[in-house]
Formats: C-alpha cells, structure tokens, sequence
C-alpha cells in the first residue's frame, strides 16, 4: 500500500520541502508516502475561480490510481487524534488500497473531488496554510505509523 499525498500548489518554500521529505523518508519501505503536486491555476483579479477549481479537481482526480481510497482534507471533516488515525491507517493497510490524501488550493476541493472522497479528513477548526499542511499531513501520518508499530517516535 502507498499513501500519495495529492496537493494543489507547487514551489514551496525550502523549509517545507526540507521538512516534508524529513517525514517521508522515515515510512518503511512497504508503506510509502508520496507526494503529486498539482500546479495551481492562474488567479488574477478577473479569474474564473469556479472553473479553475474544476481544472484543479480534475487533475487530481486523475493522479488517483485505480481503486485507491480517497481522502479530503476539510475543515469540515473529521478531527482524528493520533491514535485514532493509528487504527485508520491500520484499517486502510489491512484493505490494502493506496490511500490518497487531497489538499485543495486557497479556495479548497473541487466539488467532484469532495464527492469521490471515502473519508473527509480535517487537521484542525484553524486555517492554515496550504504549505504548512503538507508537513503537519506527513507528521501525523508518521507518528500514527509509529504508534501502530510500537515505534519509540510517538513516545519522544
């Protein structure tokens, strides 16, 4: 199984691509954490955000391989704790699908992609960032492998 992290925006800063790939080279070998950046549509002041959405939507809908399990990251989803998310990522694995995790871009998901989804997934009631998602994902993610294999990482 694979968890591909599927994200709008792409050029992020030095600090968040250090720190990202600090998390996903620390996944074993049979579960790994990838990442597919979909570039952002253009946005200026007369820009069509419906329609980028969709564009956006679509191209993320497209990088989901064939029968993966599909995740939105919404601030209306669910807020796991750790541990819970430890029994859903042992779930998922059990299932054996990959597992594909959507971050949308300043305005969110496209609706197609809200509607794919299996789970909706939320970090935190706080905006943040659409970079500093990617790293607080790969951490989480991380740290719920390492409680779910008894590693010492979570107990640090």
């Amino acid at each position: 199984m694979k968890l591909l992290l599927i994200a709008v925006g792409s050029k992020m800063p030095d600090w968040v691509t250090t720190a990202y790939q600090e998390y996903a080279r620390r996944f074993p070998r049979d579960l790994p954490l990838e990442l597919i950046e979909i570039p952002a549509g253009k946005r200026g002041k007369n820009a069509d955000i419906k329609r980028i959405l969709e564009q956006e939507g679509e191209k993320m809908l497209a990088a989901v391989p064939k029968g993966a399990r599909i995740v939105t990251l919404e601030v209306e989803g669910g807020s796991w704790s750790s541990p819970q998310l430890a029994q859903k990522l042992n779930q998922w694995q059990m299932d054996g699908r990959d597992v594909c995790l959507l971050v949308g871009g300043p305005e969110g998901l496209a609706p197609a992609c809200i509607a794919a989804s299996e789970a909706k997934w939320s970090l935190s009631a706080l905006t943040m960032p659409h970079p500093m998602v990617r790293v607080v994902l790969a951490e989480s993610l991380y740290r719920a492998w390492s409680i779910s294999t008894n590693h010492p990482y979570h107990r640090e």
